[in-house]
């Protein structure tokens, strides 16, 4: 526990660095003032728990709906199985296309999502490897750059990865006026800002999956997954 402990601790140290300086990060690239390091739980090993990646006979096409009321295209490669709390449960994994070689996107909410965490969901990743089987570090689930700023585009966890527990583990909300309760009203605040009034309705757009080829050579590279880009700022 104790290497585990500080290998994180410096994870997060360095990741502080990084938004706080470095010209990427959101907060320099977009001037959000007030950067204080990111808020985290507790690094607790319960939230350490082995995965089983069951995949689809063939990977599908999948379209997340965003934060801009679009949608992400991501290859919907299977589920990681899983026990959290004694429950069985389990979270679609996508592969966020070409250029981002063996990591893979795993978007999630849990019963802590528009309380204590960023309301339309935390991301976790994973390096595949041959055995399909995999430790899922809850203590290193993140924000998107959504959470920050509004300058960018991100994708919203299908509800298959709303999870019915709640898991007080790695990031927690950036800031509580940033912190929507689902990622509906994530949408609609954001109309609301472009346009000047809110929609009585709420927007249905949902997420939509087809059949794709299997990932090819192609796909690689040794690069992480893009689940985040920068759009220009709508006034």
């Amino acid at each position: 526990m104790g290497d585990y402990t500080e290998e994180l601790e410096y994870e997060r140290t360095m990741k502080d660095r990084f938004m706080a300086h470095h010209a990427e990060s959101p907060f320099v690239a977009e001037s959000v003032q007030g950067f204080h390091g990111l808020q985290y739980f507790p690094i607790d090993p319960r939230y350490v728990v082995k995965g089983q990646l069951v995949r689809r006979p063939v990977p599908e096409e999948a379209f997340l709906r965003t934060n801009r009321d679009g949608q992400a295209v991501m290859r919907l490669l299977g589920e990681v199985r899983f026990r959290l709390g004694g429950k069985p449960l389990r979270l679609r994994v996508y592969h966020a296309g070409e250029g981002v070689g063996s990591s893979v996107f795993v978007p999630f909410r849990d019963a802590t999502s528009g309380r204590e965490t960023y309301g339309p969901g935390r991301y976790l990743t994973m390096e595949l490897n041959e055995t399909d089987e995999y430790d899922l570090d809850f203590n290193r689930a993140f924000n998107p750059y959504c959470a920050y700023t509004d300058a960018y585009e991100c994708g919203f966890p299908p509800a298959e990865n709303d999870l019915p527990v709640p898991v007080p583990a790695g990031e927690k909300v950036w800031s509580k006026a940033r912190n929507p309760a689902t990622p509906n009203t994530m949408v609609l605040d954001l109309v609301e800002k472009a346009t000047g009034h809110r929609p009585s309705t709420p927007l249905a757009r949902k997420a939509s999956v087809r059949k794709a080829p299997a990932p090819t050579k192609k796909h690689g590279t040794a690069r992480r997954p893009s689940v985040v880009k920068r759009t220009k700022r709508r006034t």
